[in-house]
Order: structure tokens, then C-alpha cells, then sequence
């Protein structure tokens, strides 16, 4: 039997709550009338079991069941991970 699960690639752009990222997929399209090429982007909340997406990731989502309301994609796999430095601790002397 043939799979019927769309899967979307897109970016990370926020990790903040627990097992869930939102993922951003950019599209391309026509304009109706004019023909312009037109750039769509659509945010997902994806489940992440293992809270191992960060900011900036690749990832490849596939379509489930709805998980709360707001979740219906899984992430399937990270594609390419972030260049993200890590940030540094200052300590400032206050005299």
C-alpha cells in the first residue's frame, strides 16, 4: 500500500516549548492574475520526542494524527543543523 503522508521540509524557528517545535515551510507560487512569483511561508507545530531540533535546523515533518490541538505533523528527521555559536557567559565587575 502506497504512503499517503505528505512530508514538508522547512526550518526551525522556535524550540521554546517542551516535545514541540514550529517549523517554517516556504513555498513558491503564482500570482493568479499577474504572474508574479510570489514567496509563501506557513508555520507548523511539530512533535519532537526527544527535544532534539534547535533553531535554525533543517527538518523533514510528516503529517499524523492530530496530537493536541494545534500538532498534527511529526518531525521525521534533521536534515542539516544549524551553525548556531554558542553563546558565551560574561561576568561584569560592578564597582
Amino acid at each position: 500500500m502506497r504512503e499517503r503522508r505528505k512530508r514538508l521540509v522547512g526550518r526551525v524557528v522556535s524550540d521554546k516549548m517542551q516535545k514541540t517545535v514550529v517549523v517554517q515551510v516556504e513555498r513558491t507560487k503564482r500570482h493568479p492574475l499577474y504572474g508574479k512569483v510570489i514567496k509563501v511561508r506557513k508555520k507548523f507545530y511539530a512533535h519532537d520526542e526527544n527535544n532534539e531540533c534547535r533553531v535554525g535546523d533543517l527538518v523533514r515533518i510528516v503529517e499524523s494524527r492530530p496530537l493536541s490541538r494545534l500538532k498534527r505533523w511529526v518531525v521525521e528527521e534533521i536534515l542539516e543543523r544549524s551553525e548556531r555559536p554558542e553563546v558565551e557567559i560574561r561576568e561584569e565587575v560592578i564597582l
